[in-house]
């Protein structure tokens, strides 16, 4: 069955990388072996996802054998909107609403008004959301059945 509105695995993992990079002290870089284990990305995927998020400024690579990635910009200053049109281009979730390929109904389609107000709603969020706020979340694990209950931790 396809999801239509679906986050793209591409944007998930450049999420997670974000978080990753967010955690990690000022002026440190990281390897990116070590984000793909921690956040659970696959190597070979997560180089592409790094290049594009270093094409795009807001990730900063150093080469060399202590060489890794780091935030281009403090992460109070990405938004959640940012890392995704980094990762995949602009958002739009219905082609009627996308630029390059407006829909012809447009003036007579009764949803044309709903499928703005959803898009502008959902984007709002993801650019109120500062990297940072997601960076400092506790992460909740869920105990199995007949356990004692998890402890909190915060994201690496």
């Amino acid at each position: 069955m396809q999801h239509v509105l679906r986050i793209s695995r591409k944007i998930d993992y450049a999420i997670r990388a974000m978080i990753h990079l967010a955690g990690i002290p000022e002026g440190t870089v990281v390897p990116f072996r070590e984000i793909g284990r921690q956040m659970d990305v696959p190597e070979d995927f997560l180089a592409k996802i790094l290049k594009t998020l270093v094409d795009q400024g807001i990730v900063r690579s150093t080469r060399g054998p202590h060489g890794g990635y780091k935030l281009a910009r403090p992460a109070e200053t990405i938004n959640v909107l940012e890392i995704i049109e980094a990762a995949e281009g602009p958002v739009a979730i219905n082609v009627c609403l996308d630029d390059d390929d407006a829909c012809g109904r447009q003036p007579v389609c009764s949803m044309s008004a709903v499928w703005r107000e959803g898009q502008d709603r959902m984007l709002d969020v993801f650019r109120r959301t500062p990297l940072s706020s997601l960076a400092d979340r506790p992460v909740h694990i869920a105990a199995p059945a007949g356990a004692a209950p998890a402890a909190s931790a915060t994201i690496p």
